[in-house]
């Protein structure tokens, strides 16, 4: 992710995470999702974050139809990093070590997740040996 993009809201964060599950979507696609049976106050909500959103990287308009439609930019893994390292840095003195361990302590993880975590950690070991 690039250096220069600006945190992101609540609100914004919710407009994102639609976008990262149902994919390109115009305002009122978005509105629906996000105020199931809404106004036109919603639907004014949900431009004005898309344009606060767009303004700040996250996100771009396709133009080409009548209603335009809008594609997030910056995936979540990338911002799940950022978000993390950030944490890390004022909690943790830029070690991940600490809040990964809490992470892990706190919830139980299934089979399934043990094993993807087993092989992130294998791929570092293989690339750093």
């Amino acid at each position: 992710m690039p250096p220069d993009l600006y945190d992101v809201t609540d609100a914004e964060l919710a407009v994102l995470q639609t976008l990262w599950e149902h994919g390109p979507s115009t305002i009122r696609q978005l509105a629906d999702v996000l105020y199931p049976g809404g106004k036109a106050a919603q639907y004014g909500t949900v431009q004005k974050l898309l344009e606060r959103l767009e303004s700040k990287g996250y996100v771009r308009r396709d133009r080409s139809a009548m209603a335009h439609r809008f594609v997030a930019v910056v995936g979540r893994d990338a911002l799940i990093g950022r978000r993390l390292r950030e944490m890390a840095e004022k909690l943790c003195g830029g070690s991940l070590t600490p809040l990964l361990s809490h992470l892990l302590r706190a919830e139980r993880l299934s089979p399934s997740e043990r094993r993807e975590l087993r092989a992130v950690m294998d791929e570092q070991a293989g690339g750093t040996a």
